[in-house]
This record gives C-alpha cells, structure tokens and sequence, in this order.
C-alpha cells in the first residue's frame, strides 16, 4: 500500500504540467504506476491524485454501498466521476492535469502536493495556505474526535 508523506511545491507550466516530487515519484516507480487518476475532493477546494489501484478499490467501495436502480444512488455515482480524469506519468516524472480540473481548485500557478497518507492532494498553494488550521484548533478537533484521552501536547 502507498504511503505519501510531506508536503511539496511546485509550478505548473503553460500547458498545465507538475514535476512530481522526487519523494512521491520514488513511491510510484517502487509500485511500477504509470498512470494516475485525478478526482476533485468531495470536502474541500483541491484534487485528489490516487494510483489506479486505489482508485479501482474507491470505486468498487462506492458501488457496493450503492443501489444502482436508485436514481440518487446513480446520481452521485455520476457526479463523483464527473470531475476525473486519468492522467499519465511522462519520462521526466510530469503529470498533465486537465484544465477543467485545475481551475475548480484555484490559479493553480503554484501548487502545493501534500502526501496524505493512501493518496496524494494537490492545493492551489494560496488556498493551501490559507486552509492550515492553528496548532491549538488542531488539538480541540483531535480531541473532540479521538477522546479526551488523547495527548495533543504533539499536535
């Protein structure tokens, strides 16, 4: 299983390209991904970027909670997927993220990659900015969702 750790900046081109952090690139040569999919998050203003295996287990995840002779079922099925696209990992390690995609997130002249774990989010870096929460915000929230038995004196 992927685990993408740090957080990574870089500049999109003219055409819309992001160098892959050597980190995340590292990752994806270790699992032999030569392709991703993009997909903008469900909660917040970026995109998320999953290797197609775990794209394939979301979606087969989503359809097994789904009744698809439901028409609200149908629909968000639908409009989970409308906002994807399957992107690929050129010789110098540059994904194209699609327009249509890049600007529900942002400018996107900078980008921030922030490896969270199972996938990768890519920010608008102003957006990214300004969506961090302050250190003591992060401990209430970890409290209130992990018990109050939980040490934040790390967060």
């Amino acid at each position: 299983m992927s685990q993408f750790v740090g957080d990574f900046e870089a500049k999109t081109d003219a055409k819309g390209r992001i160098v892959v952090p050597a980190a995340f690139k590292r990752e994806f040569e270790a699992q032999q991904v030569a392709s991703l999919i993009v997909s903008k998050d469900l909660y917040e203003k970026c995109l998320c970027v999953y290797t197609e295996m775990q794209w394939t287990q979301i979606i087969s995840d989503l359809r097994s909670r789904l009744n698809l002779y439901d028409r609200q079922h149908v629909q968000l099925l639908r409009e989970y997927q409308r906002y994807t696209a399957q992107v690929d990992i050129d010789s110098v390690g540059r994904i194209l993220i699609p327009r249509r995609l890049l600007s529900l997130v942002g400018e996107c002249k900078v980008v921030t990659l922030l490896g969270v774990g199972t996938h990768i989010e890519l920010w608008d870096a102003d957006n990214y900015a300004s969506a961090a929460m302050e250190p003591q915000d992060l401990a209430r929230l970890a409290q209130s969702i992990l018990g109050s038995d939980v040490d934040c004196s790390s967060f």
